[in-house]
């Protein structure tokens, strides 16, 4: 099958939804497909052989973070060309009400559309106010994933419709191979994320660690991900600053190897999360989980059977347990036990296998789907009224 697929954010700057694209594609290609991937990338970024660079991206807020995307007359033109060189048989789209490349291709497309919904949002004003210019895009969609019941609360509340629930998927068996290192094991908590983005929550893991280290004094804490060490440094006493050691950003291999080797994996994220693949990868490669208790999270999670939750944004209760934990190796064991089962359903093998179910059934029953005819705001962004037969 001939796959096209859309990722809104920059390639260049790591986050779960460029993942998740990735290793989709990378699936895909493996059982024989043809892939190419379209995605926000600056000039000078080596990308892999199946992704195609629509440019620059420019950085806007988004979901109590900041979004890098690429929306223009220029990024446009790309999408149009790559759309009619890739033919294909299915376009799958990643965040279509994101302002970037994921909107224009649904502007542009013929024929069959797939489209995953990654975000959670309770209250969006954005998204209500801008429905009547997204509507257009929308209704040429074919089938609607969401990756978690909350991400499926977010579309159907916000812009109606519904979508099948398909989680974010991962290698297991590469996270479990994974080879600890020894420098990284032995009364050590982990933490991977942005350092600057505070729903990540390290400010939180931060002001827990005083009573953890009171308690359990040989603790270290590991933390991986870009950002500024010495304002995170801040929040705790100075002469603690030596139980926190920064890994900046690591490989794919390290990040398995750290999770492989800590003796628990904290997650004290505040929000706007709709899924968890960090604590998917955890629980792949061993590591009991501490997570506080968004509800995506407690799904993730087996509702705290395959990890312990904590109360969101309270330290106290993340020192109390984080403290039980460090105590207790039977549970850890416990936990161990229980995550390595529960995350099978979220291998690559049971989650592509849906995905490409939710293609076979569009591309079975697709007609050719005519380029939006509105003008206005579509054709400023360079879609020109084409002729074509009238949309089915």
């Amino acid at each position: 099958m001939r796959i096209g697929i859309v990722c809104p954010y920059s390639w260049d700057v790591p986050g779960g939804v460029q993942f998740h694209v990735r290793d989709l594609a990378e699936h895909l290609i493996a059982r024989g497909h043809e892939v190419s991937v379209l995605a926000p990338a600056d000039e000078e970024t080596a990308l892999p052989p199946y992704v195609v660079g629509a440019g620059r991206a420019v950085s806007v807020p988004y979901n109590g973070s900041v979004a890098r995307v690429n929306l223009g007359l220029m990024s446009a033109s790309r999408v149009r060309r790559w759309v009619k060189e890739g033919d294909f048989e299915v376009l799958h789209i990643h965040e279509p009400v994101v302002p970037s490349l994921g909107l224009l291709t649904c502007w542009a497309a013929r024929g069959p559309i797939v489209a995953t919904f990654h975000t959670s949002n309770q209250r969006s004003r954005a998204m209500v106010a801008a429905y009547p210019i997204l509507q257009p895009a929308l209704e040429k969609i074919s089938a609607r994933i969401a990756v978690s019941e909350y991400a499926r609360r977010t579309l159907v509340e916000h812009l109606g419709g519904d979508a099948v629930v398909i989680p974010n998927g991962v290698d297991v068996d590469f996270f479990a191979a994974a080879e600890p290192r020894q420098e990284w094991s032995g009364g050590t908590l982990g933490f991977i994320g942005r350092i600057d983005e505070p729903r990540k929550g390290l400010p939180v893991l931060m002001k827990a660690l005083p009573a953890i280290l009171r308690a359990r004094p040989g603790t270290r804490l590991l933390v991986a991900g870009r950002g500024d060490e010495q304002e995170a440094l801040a929040l705790l006493p100075t002469e603690l600053h030596g139980q926190v050691e920064f890994l900046g950003m690591v490989s794919d291999e390290d990040k398995a190897r750290l999770l492989r080797s800590v003796d628990v994996y904290v997650a004290p994220n505040t929000g706007g999360e709709s899924f968890g693949i960090i604590l998917v990868e955890a629980l792949s490669a061993g590591a009991p989980v501490l997570a506080s208790d968004l509800d995506a999270f407690a799904q993730v999670l087996d509702g705290g059977a395959a990890g312990e939750l904590f109360a969101n944004e309270d330290a106290d209760a993340l020192a109390a347990a984080a403290v039980r934990l460090l105590g207790d190796a039977d549970r850890r064991a416990e936990l161990t036990k229980r995550g390595s089962a529960h995350v099978r359903r979220f291998d690559w093998s049971t989650v592509g296998a849906d995905v490409l179910a939710v293609y076979e059934t569009v591309t079975a029953g697709a007609g050719a789907v005519a380029p939006d005819d509105r003008v206005g705001l579509l054709g400023r962004l360079g879609f020109a009224r084409e002729p074509g037969p009238p949309a089915g």
